[in-house]
Protein backbone atom coordinates (compact mmCIF):
# COMPACT_ATOMS: atom_id res chain seq x y z
CA UNK A 1 0.00 0.00 0.00
CA UNK A 2 1.23 3.00 -0.92
CA UNK A 3 0.15 6.60 0.83
CA UNK A 4 1.17 9.55 -0.57
CA UNK A 5 1.74 12.48 1.40
CA UNK A 6 2.32 16.61 1.47
CA UNK A 7 5.38 16.48 2.90
CA UNK A 8 7.76 14.12 4.75
CA UNK A 9 6.38 15.40 8.05
CA UNK A 10 3.26 13.81 7.84
CA UNK A 11 4.98 10.47 6.70
CA UNK A 12 6.31 10.43 9.90
CA UNK A 13 3.04 9.25 11.37
CA UNK A 14 3.08 6.37 9.64
CA UNK A 15 6.54 5.11 10.03
CA UNK A 16 5.39 2.55 12.44
CA UNK A 17 2.93 0.68 9.92
CA UNK A 18 5.15 -1.81 8.30
CA UNK A 19 2.58 -2.27 5.20
CA UNK A 20 2.45 1.14 4.41
CA UNK A 21 4.90 2.98 2.16
CA UNK A 22 4.53 6.36 2.45
CA UNK A 23 5.81 9.08 -0.11
CA UNK A 24 5.58 12.59 -0.57
CA UNK A 25 3.94 14.78 -3.46
CA UNK A 26 7.07 15.30 -6.09
CA UNK A 27 4.72 18.25 -7.52
CA UNK A 28 3.37 19.95 -4.98
CA UNK A 29 0.32 22.38 -4.66
CA UNK A 30 -1.49 20.66 -7.67
CA UNK A 31 -3.97 18.91 -5.60
CA UNK A 32 -4.80 15.45 -6.27
CA UNK A 33 -2.82 15.18 -9.51
CA UNK A 34 0.27 15.58 -7.52
CA UNK A 35 -0.38 12.67 -5.84
CA UNK A 36 -2.01 10.32 -8.30
CA UNK A 37 1.65 11.71 -9.77
CA UNK A 38 4.07 10.73 -6.79
CA UNK A 39 1.94 7.37 -6.14
CA UNK A 40 1.97 6.08 -9.87
CA UNK A 41 5.71 6.46 -9.73
CA UNK A 42 6.05 4.79 -6.77
CA UNK A 43 3.94 1.75 -7.72
CA UNK A 44 5.64 -1.35 -9.17
CA UNK A 45 2.27 -3.00 -10.31
CA UNK A 46 0.89 -2.80 -14.18
CA UNK A 47 -2.84 -1.85 -12.44
CA UNK A 48 -3.13 0.85 -9.50
CA UNK A 49 -6.07 1.08 -7.24
CA UNK A 50 -6.42 5.15 -6.51
CA UNK A 51 -8.48 6.05 -3.32
CA UNK A 52 -8.72 8.96 -1.53
CA UNK A 53 -7.46 9.57 1.76
CA UNK A 54 -11.17 10.60 2.69
CA UNK A 55 -12.95 7.45 1.48
CA UNK A 56 -13.05 5.23 4.94
CA UNK A 57 -14.97 2.59 3.65
CA UNK A 58 -13.08 0.88 1.22
CA UNK A 59 -14.53 -2.40 0.02
CA UNK A 60 -12.59 -5.48 -0.81
CA UNK A 61 -15.15 -6.88 -3.32
CA UNK A 62 -15.30 -3.76 -5.51
CA UNK A 63 -11.96 -2.90 -5.86
CA UNK A 64 -11.68 -6.80 -6.90
CA UNK A 65 -14.68 -6.19 -9.44
CA UNK A 66 -12.74 -3.20 -11.04
CA UNK A 67 -9.56 -4.92 -11.28
CA UNK A 68 -11.32 -7.19 -12.84
CA UNK A 69 -12.67 -5.31 -15.62
CA UNK A 70 -9.93 -2.96 -16.30
CA UNK A 71 -8.56 -5.93 -19.29
CA UNK A 72 -8.35 -3.41 -22.63
CA UNK A 73 -8.99 -0.12 -20.56
CA UNK A 74 -6.96 2.31 -19.67
CA UNK A 75 -9.01 3.12 -15.88
CA UNK A 76 -12.15 2.08 -14.80
CA UNK A 77 -13.87 4.73 -12.94
CA UNK A 78 -17.14 4.36 -11.01
CA UNK A 79 -20.02 6.51 -12.12
CA UNK A 80 -23.22 8.19 -10.56
CA UNK A 81 -24.59 9.31 -13.69
CA UNK A 82 -23.28 10.57 -16.94
CA UNK A 83 -21.46 13.80 -15.03
CA UNK A 84 -20.77 12.32 -11.77
CA UNK A 85 -17.86 10.27 -11.19
CA UNK A 86 -14.98 8.34 -8.43
CA UNK A 87 -12.02 9.28 -10.09
CA UNK A 88 -10.44 8.85 -6.83
CA UNK A 89 -12.19 5.71 -6.06
CA UNK A 90 -10.42 3.79 -9.50
CA UNK A 91 -8.61 1.06 -10.98
CA UNK A 92 -5.99 2.39 -13.76
CA UNK A 93 -3.58 1.24 -15.83
CA UNK A 94 -0.08 2.36 -14.45
CA UNK A 95 1.86 3.12 -18.04
CA UNK A 96 -1.34 5.17 -19.24
CA UNK A 97 -0.97 7.34 -16.43
CA UNK A 98 2.44 8.41 -16.04
CA UNK A 99 2.31 9.02 -20.03
CA UNK A 100 -0.24 11.61 -19.26
CA UNK A 101 1.18 12.83 -16.28
CA UNK A 102 4.30 13.44 -18.06
CA UNK A 103 2.21 15.92 -20.60
CA UNK A 104 -0.67 17.66 -19.29
CA UNK A 105 -1.58 21.05 -18.79
CA UNK A 106 -4.90 20.25 -17.17
CA UNK A 107 -4.80 19.53 -13.05
CA UNK A 108 -8.93 18.68 -13.70
CA UNK A 109 -9.27 14.76 -12.84
CA UNK A 110 -12.18 14.68 -15.06
CA UNK A 111 -10.00 15.73 -17.89
CA UNK A 112 -7.45 13.41 -17.20
CA UNK A 113 -9.93 10.31 -17.01
CA UNK A 114 -11.73 11.32 -20.25
CA UNK A 115 -8.07 12.03 -22.22
CA UNK A 116 -8.10 7.72 -21.09
CA UNK A 117 -9.86 5.13 -22.82
CA UNK A 118 -11.92 4.81 -20.13
CA UNK A 119 -14.97 2.44 -19.11
CA UNK A 120 -17.38 4.00 -16.88
CA UNK A 121 -19.33 1.50 -14.39
CA UNK A 122 -22.28 2.43 -12.98
CA UNK A 123 -22.44 2.31 -9.13
CA UNK A 124 -25.79 0.60 -8.56
CA UNK A 125 -23.43 -2.42 -10.09
CA UNK A 126 -21.88 -2.62 -6.75
CA UNK A 127 -24.73 -2.56 -4.43
CA UNK A 128 -24.64 -6.60 -4.07
CA UNK A 129 -21.48 -6.15 -1.93
CA UNK A 130 -22.48 -2.48 -0.95
CA UNK A 131 -25.73 -2.12 -0.52
CA UNK A 132 -25.71 1.44 0.70
CA UNK A 133 -22.61 1.83 -1.29
CA UNK A 134 -20.87 3.14 2.04
CA UNK A 135 -17.58 2.70 -0.25
CA UNK A 136 -18.05 6.18 -2.33
CA UNK A 137 -18.75 7.96 1.15
CA UNK A 138 -16.78 10.99 1.32
CA UNK A 139 -15.65 12.50 5.15
CA UNK A 140 -14.23 15.89 4.33
CA UNK A 141 -15.35 17.81 8.17
CA UNK A 142 -15.65 16.57 11.29
CA UNK A 143 -18.98 16.91 11.57
CA UNK A 144 -19.45 14.70 8.50
CA UNK A 145 -18.31 11.63 11.42
CA UNK A 146 -21.21 11.79 12.99
CA UNK A 147 -23.04 10.33 9.97
CA UNK A 148 -20.84 7.73 9.98
CA UNK A 149 -23.35 5.22 12.29
CA UNK A 150 -26.12 6.24 10.07
CA UNK A 151 -24.62 4.10 7.26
Amino acid sequence: MILVARNPEQCIRFKDYGNIFCVTDIRTGIGPIGGIHAGVLAAKGENVFISGCDMPFVCREIVNQLFSRINGYDAIIPAWNDEKFEPLHAVYKRDALLQYLTSHESLSLRTMIRSLYTYYINVDEFREDDPNLRTFVNINKVEDLSTLSKL
